[in-house]
């Protein structure tokens, strides 16, 4: 297929500066004309031109309304490649995992991606929309470059985009080769999982954990909150890990998050709540012995006890006391704590 760049005159736009998390407003804020487009092309004239031009980056994001818009503008770029995750779903570890760790059928490694996400925030048509980039170390965009993109939005005069590449279906498995004006421009959809739990059993001892999860006395809950963890449970908890998968709870990612606030805490994690036994009602139900949520791009969680809550100083204090001996990622010796 042959695709045409279109330069699309604009106006500037003075945005919140964005921070490690990016730029992050109201959906109505994003489908302005232009908004969206313009702190794309922002960023893209913020990089340098071997970060762009012939370059392979990912763009994908937590799955939340609004989400598919700019994989457009990384053709219109000179971009060689995008890699997009099934239905346009990367949890913000796993796009910091396919940046270090995916090499492609022909070598090439990503530099940069765009993450469509607005983290705990809730998400649908009134909700809440984000967007950042993170760079070549899978890491957050540092404020040298976030403050070349706030000033490029001020001056920004035009914006490129390939509207073509709508025809692009995110929720097959494949590549889509186009043919454009710096040459040929593909589009991989890959498995949303397969990077990130392959990054996961090289981490954790996936045969201990196993073993812990067959045990009669051992019991737990995953609340994915309908945000983006839910494309990874199945696949690491039930086939990796032979739980049941009674054990996982709101897992099919939505774009509204099922109408709930993606914030994994006792608040917003009712459900979970509930069933740990710290909720309001008594069902009679012995409650698991181990719960755990996400929040929406699966960057942050909370975990719980049978009727008691873990603070998330305490469950980084117990990780950083067991990681040599538990967790073989860490077997040489802890080096810092965040």
């Amino acid at each position: 297929m042959v695709f045409e760049v279109m330069k699309v005159p604009t106006t500037p736009f003075e945005g919140q500066k964005p921070g490690t998390s990016g730029l992050r407003k109201k959906v109505k804020v994003f489908v302005q004309p232009h908004y969206l487009q313009n702190f794309v092309q922002a960023t893209f004239n913020a990089l340098t031109p071997e970060k762009v031009k012939g370059a392979t980056l990912v763009v994908s994001g937590d799955g939340r309304y609004f989400s598919k818009d700019a994989v457009q503008m990384s053709a219109a770029n000179g971009v060689r490649r995008v890699w997009v995750g099934q239905n346009g779903l990367l949890s913000t570890p796993a796009v910091s995992a396919v940046i270090r760790e995916r090499v492609g059928a022909d070598g090439s490694k990503a530099t940069g991606a765009f993450i469509l996400t607005a983290s705990h925030n809730p998400g649908g048509p009134n909700e809440d929309f984000g967007i950042k980039y993170n760079m070549e170390n899978g890491g957050p965009a540092p404020e040298a470059l976030t403050d070349k993109i706030f000033e490029n939005t001020k001056t920004i005069k035009e914006y490129l985009i390939a509207d073509e590449l709508r025809e692009v279906d995110i929720s097959k498995i494949g590549v889509t080769n186009f043919s454009g004006p710096d040459g040929p421009f593909d589009v991989e959809v890959f498995d949303s999982a397969s990077d990130y739990v392959k990054l996961m059993r090289s981490i954790f001892d996936f045969e201990l954990i196993r073993k812990l999860l067959s045990s009669p006395k051992f019991t737990f809950c995953y609340d994915a909150l309908h945000g983006v963890a839910g494309a990874y449970a199945n696949r690491i908890f039930v086939e990796e890990l032979g739980a049941q998968q009674s054990s996982l709870l709101n897992c099919t990612p939505k774009e509204d998050f099922g109408g709930g606030h993606p914030d994994p805490n006792l608040t917003y994690a009712k459900e979970l709540v509930e069933r740990m036994g710290l909720g309001k009602s008594n069902s009679g139900v012995e409650p698991p012995e181990f719960g755990a949520a996400a929040d929406g791009d699966a960057d942050r969680n909370m975990i719980l006890g049978k009727r008691f809550f873990v603070t998330p100083s305490d469950s980084v204090a117990i990780i950083a006391a067991n990681a040599v001996g538990a967790i073989p990622y860490f077997s040489s010796g802890l080096k810092g704590v965040a």
